[in-house]
């Protein structure tokens, strides 16, 4: 991998395992219970000046990545409440790095913070109660005509909170 490609993906790409067990799922539940604190924790007293880093060259500065989490997460909890409440849902996806250039990615992290407290405490409190049917459901991403489960969705997500909370890091390193 390139030295590029390293702090792009600084714990790798996500890599689902070929069978996603019960010992996945919790893990990575608690991954996701844990996020909030561990974003707040490596956001904490930073500066605007530390908050305006960037993790690589032409990448999102650390302000861009928490802001960018919270709405991430917000979206991700919405689809997982489709794909609970219809059959194989097709979701709506977004664009990031358009959503990173509105005027809401320059302000405060804290509300972005605030948010995600409030959206893992729902979330987690979700997904510690899906039955194993439940897990199985389904969604349709459109941009890749992709099923995916909502287990592997949870991974898919735990992966999301360590490869930006690693960003956070490089970036307050640099």
């Amino acid at each position: 991998m390139s030295d590029m490609e390293n702090l792009k993906f600084p714990i790798g790409k996500f890599n689902a395992p070929e069978t996603i067990t019960t010992a996945h799922v919790k893990t990575w539940i608690e991954i996701l219970k844990n996020f909030p604190n561990r974003i707040a924790t490596a956001t904490e007293g930073l500066t605007d000046e530390q908050l305006e880093k960037q993790y690589r060259p032409n990448g999102w500065t650390i302000r861009q990545v928490v802001h960018h989490c919270a709405d991430s997460h917000m979206n991700s909890l919405i689809r997982f409440k489709l794909t609970l409440t219809e059959n194989t849902p097709i979701i709506k996806p977004y664009f990031e790095d358009l959503w990173a250039e509105l005027s809401d990615y320059n302000g405060p992290i804290q509300s972005s913070v605030k948010m995600l407290e409030g959206i893992h405490e729902r979330w987690t409190k979700l997904l510690e109660n899906l039955t194993e049917i439940e897990l199985e459901k389904q969604f349709l991403h459109p941009e890749n005509n992709e099923l995916i489960s909502l287990k592997k969705n949870i991974g898919i997500y735990a992966w999301h909170c360590n490869h930006h909370l690693a960003h956070i890091l490089i970036a307050k390193n640099n």
